[in-house]
């Protein structure tokens, strides 16, 4: 079979909070035709779309139980730099914006990360890798 598209769906406790953390960090606001329930993003230049639901809504519209990720990790989205200097930039936009660092930047092969997570828990990690 072959998919037309892909996005990601994740539970959230706080819109606001939510919409304000992300646009801090600079991605892109998508219209929502549900926004007492959900608040969608873009991210990258292929402009994957990560919606963040309400966890009680997500959890009824999917029939399925969400697990805390506060305490755990089902998922890393890994988001590109184009520096070491860019992955340090992040480090402090991350920190404003109210995210938590959850590994400070560390060399790891030819490459440069840290990994954090907003603040529903959700984990990301800015990865700069020559030639990517």
């Amino acid at each position: 079979m072959k998919t037309k598209q892909i996005w990601a769906n994740l539970p959230i406790t706080d819109l606001e909070r939510t919409k304000k953390f992300y646009e801090e960090l600079g991605f892109t606001l998508n219209n929502s035709v549900k926004p007492h329930e959900l608040i969608s993003f873009s991210f990258g230049e292929n402009n994957f779309i990560i919606n963040f639901f309400l966890k009680d809504i997500l959890e009824t519209n999917t029939k399925m139980k969400f697990s805390g990720v506060k305490e755990e990790n089902e998922i890393i989205f890994s988001l590109s730099a184009k520096s070491k200097e860019e992955v340090d930039e992040w480090v402090q936009v991350v920190e404003n914006a109210g995210g938590i660092i959850s590994t400070t930047p560390y060399t790891t092969g030819e490459g440069y990360t840290f990994g954090f997570s907003d603040p529903d828990g959700h984990k990301f990690n800015v990865l700069y890798w020559p030639g990517m």
